[in-house]
């Protein structure tokens, strides 16, 4: 099994990517293959999904999405090829949202999912997305997330700002413009 790969863009296809590493050419599906440059390097999480004909690799841009995809994959009816597409059109913020307000709607948006399965997405997992922000900011906004979290306000506010902060900001600075984020 494996959990990420780093590795060279090589090409890239209308819904999938090469990624070289170590001279092996991987094929991994991906929500939006354009995200990607030939020849830049990157780091791709990865879940491998092995059938009786088939062995394929799914590609993810960080940890949180992959998470997101294997609690949806789980969901009786929607599977690998069905929920990779709600990546490139629906932000992971978008589609949690969605499921916990179940709104039926904006999931019924994604390519394949109508009324009956949008309605079972939400409730298999609606109260079970509960992400923690610490897991998807990096060690320099860790300090930033602390504080706002002193200040009372929920991981999911914070999510919506943390990334909008300049990073190379003293911690002060970072503080009153993630106030100020946060007062809009």
């Amino acid at each position: 099994m494996y959990d990420y790969i780093i590795g060279k863009v090589t090409n890239i296809k209308f819904n999938s990517i090469i990624l070289e590493n170590n001279g092996i050419g991987y094929l991994i599906y991906v929500a939006n293959p354009f995200f990607y440059q030939e020849n830049g390097e990157y780091k791709i999480y990865v879940y491998q999904q092995i059938k009786e004909e088939d062995n394929s690799l799914f590609g993810f841009k960080n940890i949180e999405e992959k998470d997101l995809f294997l609690k949806l994959i789980s969901v009786k009816g929607l599977g690998c090829k069905m929920a990779i597409p709600m990546f490139a059109t629906g932000s992971t913020d978008g589609i949690i949202d969605a499921i916990e307000r179940e709104n039926i709607l904006y999931l019924k948006k994604f390519p394949k999912i109508g009324d009956k399965l949008a309605r079972q997405i939400i409730l298999d997992l609606k109260g079970k997305l509960n992400m923690n922000v610490n897991n998807i900011v990096e060690d320099t906004t860790s300090e930033l997330v602390e504080v706002l979290q002193g200040l009372g306000y929920k991981d999911k506010e914070i999510k919506a700002i943390v990334n909008k902060i300049d990073n190379n900001l003293s911690i002060e600075q970072q503080i009153k413009e993630a106030l100020r984020l946060l007062l809009k």
